[in-house]
């Protein structure tokens, strides 16, 4: 079998594509900026001005920046491709932090008291009613890029006038104190294979391990760990990263990343790698299985109904017939045996109590 990685080339794509050589006959690491979309009757996926290649499996996965590019590949790779372990509605909702609330709010995953406004004028007034400290977003960004802290009303309208300036949506957060910590649970599949509690450094809030944050091992309760399979769940995505604050009212999810770095928690759980790939592997293998398995029982029904056909070229089926209206409906078997199309025309000699139809050909 078959499978790529499509990625700007990280070190944790590298550190998969090692691992799913040990799975599949062949993988490839494709550079997520050398790929175009087409659409339209010759249109397609093309890598290197070439259309790109058939695969088992494949993994799409890339920074928000690329959010429609890997939306469009996904949706143009669905149903032909066996398997995906992303959604191509996924790259929509989880690269964007409003889309990923209300989808955990749809399922009623808990999260922080979230808010966003029209204007600036409207979260100002918005925000004489909020507790402090709070955060600030912008919808799109990772690696805790993009997020801001402001622990009076004064800092948090300096900060509207700023984001003002910009003329970018944002969206304002309840704070919730842990210390400057989060876990960080990585789902893959109905399992979390690895968790870890992330500590911010001195003087910054932010616990990403992008941002400076250091890691360690953590074991997960029952509930935290549902809320991390729920939440990985509710964005369509089979591997996903969910941030999880512990706060005195209970596990709250503050953020999901579905394109999840390895090197971090790698260092925790070393086998990271290789379980995801194992899991890559044993989905598209039942996939693959099944649509052979599929292929063959019709082409197995076909050539039964050939040899049928053969030895004996005209059926009789003696059965009543049933009406919609005025309208005559022939039974399953009939459209069967003869493989009529709605897709073909059709000659009837029709007399009283017959009906002969047969194929029009020119």
């Amino acid at each position: 079998m078959k499978a790529a990685i499509i990625s700007l080339g990280s070190k944790s794509s590298e550190m998969l594509a090692e691992a799913l050589k040990t799975y599949f006959d062949t993988v490839d690491m494709i550079q997520l900026k050398e790929i175009e979309v087409a659409l339209g009757k010759e249109g397609g996926i093309l890598y290197n001005g070439e259309k790109l290649a058939d695969y088992d499996c494949l993994y799409i996965k890339g920074s928000f920046r690329y959010a429609h590019l890997l939306r469009s590949i996904a949706s143009l790779s669905e149903g032909k491709v066996p398997y995906m372990p992303l959604t191509a509605n996924s790259f929509t909702v989880a690269h964007n932090k409003l889309l990923t609330h209300l989808a955990l709010e749809q399922k009623g995953i808990p999260m922080p008291k979230t808010y966003v406004s029209s204007t600036v004028n409207a979260a100002k007034e918005l925000l004489k009613r909020v507790s402090y400290p709070i955060v600030m977003k912008f919808p799109e960004g990772t690696q805790g890029k993009g997020v801001m802290f402001a622990d009076s009303l004064s800092s948090a309208s300096s900060l509207l006038d700023a984001l003002g300036v910009l003329n970018q949506p944002f969206i304002i957060q309840e704070y919730i104190e842990t210390g400057g910590s989060d876990v960080r649970a990585i789902v893959v599949g109905d399992k979390v294979l690895a968790a870890m509690r992330r500590k911010a450094q001195k003087d910054d809030k932010r616990s990403n391990l992008h941002a400076g944050g250091v890691s360690e091992p953590v074991k997960l309760t029952r509930e935290i760990t549902n809320i991390a399979l729920d939440t990985a769940k509710a964005l369509g995505a089979e591997i996903c990263g969910v941030d999880i604050l512990e706060s005195p009212l209970g596990p709250l999810v503050i953020e999901a990343n579905i394109s999840p770095g390895l090197q971090g928690v790698s260092e925790v759980v070393p086998t990271i790698a290789a379980d995801i790939a194992k899991f890559l592997y044993t989905q598209t293998d039942n996939v693959v299985s099944h649509k052979k398995k599929e292929e063959t029982e019709k082409a197995m029904k076909e050539l039964a109904l050939e040899d049928l056909h053969a030895k004996c070229p005209a059926q009789e089926i003696i059965t009543d017939l049933q009406f919609r209206g005025d309208r005559i409906l022939l039974p399953e078997i009939a459209t069967t045996i003869s493989k009529f199309s709605d897709r073909k025309e059709y000659t009837l000699k029709i007399k009283k109590g017959k009906i002969e139809i047969e194929e029009f050909k020119i």
